[in-house]
């Protein structure tokens, strides 16, 4: 007796075990290619919207479990900050995908600060979501990144084309840069000692931000200060890059099989001369949950890239948060570049980047080798103040927000 006990008990927990988060998404309100960034005021609030879908042999029981962070995106450790009895959701709503999606089985779409008041953001600043067991919130099954900003004011961006010249640049195509300044008058209930940086977010990419504080002086990121409330931070490394490259899976006549190419003609090139077409900004658009082909594909991405290239190529795109990681590295086979990746039918940005994958990490990351260097590029750059708030025992605060666009 207790030998059958055993096993299906076993049985039982490697079912409950075998939890795989897809497609996961998030970003603010119903504006799905929108940087997920909730702007709480008096007059109104936007909300954050989490979407995936999930695999498991039996319907687990979920919980998404809130955290506010550091500027480095460490959650804190600190009890007035950990917004206990608000930072938890329980009991998600969820709906069954089509039969003819085979690789997931449950969808999940939902939105925060939720009516029933069991999630609330109260501090200004970045945020982390974790996806996890209900019973066991220590195993997490996937997390995302998002903002909540509690403005005091909107400080004025400046945005303006430049050419570098403080060294020969080959080929003149990467001399092309922008400078991007940041200025605000420190209203009153902020001592100016306090104020830290600012920090740039070009479209999506949340993980590569440029960070401008008062600590670092130099020629491409500096400050100024009247000795006042009058600041001004600065950068000049903002490469404008290209247009992304586009994936759409959406045409189930076009791509009408299990295994798919990227491109319909299968192979690609450099753009290192060549201006893209208008993108998403970093975004995605996954066909509506309930199609009944909302289903996942293997997609092949291959480039051939010009001989002088040197070091790894990775794929990196709005399907992976635009991680250049160790896993997303092409296969070279006699000069081209592979891999295959498994996506739900939808549009995606994307682009190919290189880099040195070195003790499992990615270094030495250029964006624009194999896209180009364009002025025309249309990027949208979200600017964030921060502030070192002595309240609650110290935290990184968000003051100020603005986003601009580059054309």
């Amino acid at each position: 007796m207790k030998k059958i006990v055993f096993i299906v008990f076993y049985i039982f927990n490697s079912l409950q075990a075998q939890v795989d988060v897809l497609s996961l998404k998030s970003y603010t309100c119903d504006d799905e290619i929108a940087l997920p960034v909730v702007i709480i005021n008096s007059e109104n609030q936007n909300c954050l919207t989490i979407e995936f879908d999930l695999k498991a042999e039996v319907l687990p029981n979920i919980a998404i479990i809130f955290r506010f962070c550091d500027v480095n995106w460490f959650p804190y450790n600190n009890p007035f900050l950990e917004n206990r009895g608000k930072n938890s959701a329980y009991n998600l709503e969820y709906s069954f995908l089509p039969v003819t999606v085979s690789e997931a089985k449950y969808h999940y779409k939902l939105q925060y600060p939720d009516a029933r008041g069991y999630v609330e953001f109260p501090f200004s600043g970045k945020w982390k979501f974790f996806i996890t067991d209900y019973n066991d919130t220590s195993k997490v099954y996937a997390e995302g990144k998002f903002y909540v900003v509690i403005p005091s004011f909107f400080p004025k961006v400046k945005l303006r084309t430049e050419i570098l010249s403080d060294k020969e640049y080959f080929p003149a195509d990467l001399a092309r840069t922008l400078n991007l300044s940041t200025s605000f008058n420190l209203p009153e209930e902020f001592f100016p000692l306090y104020v830290d940086g600012v920090e740039i977010v070009e479209n999506q990419l949340v993980n590569y931000p440029i960070y401008v504080d008062r600590k670092t002086t130099s020629s491409e990121k500096y400050y100024s200060w009247d000795g006042n409330r009058n600041f001004t931070f600065t950068s000049r490394e903002m490469k404008p890059g290209n247009e992304y490259r586009q994936v759409d899976l959406r045409n189930e006549n076009l791509y009408n099989s299990k295994s798919v190419k990227a491109q319909i003609d299968g192979l690609e090139l450099s753009r290192f001369y060549k201006l893209g077409n208008p993108d998403l900004n970093g975004g995605s658009m996954l066909v509506q949950f309930s199609k009944d082909y909302a289903e996942y594909l293997n997609v092949t991405f291959s480039i051939r890239p010009p001989e002088n290239i040197t070091g790894d190529i990775f794929i990196t795109g709005s399907f992976n948060n635009w991680e250049v990681a160790p896993e997303f590295r092409l296969n070279n086979e006699n000069g081209l570049y592979s891999k295959t990746l498994l996506l739900k039918r939808g549009l995606y940005d994307y682009q190919y980047v290189t880099g040195q994958l070195e003790h499992g990490r990615v270094t030495n990351i250029n964006r624009t080798v194999l896209e180009g260097n364009f002025l025309e590029t249309n990027n949208i750059y979200s600017c964030f103040v921060f502030y070192k708030d002595p309240e609650y025992g110290g935290y990184d605060k968000i003051i100020g927000y603005t986003k601009i666009k580059s054309r």
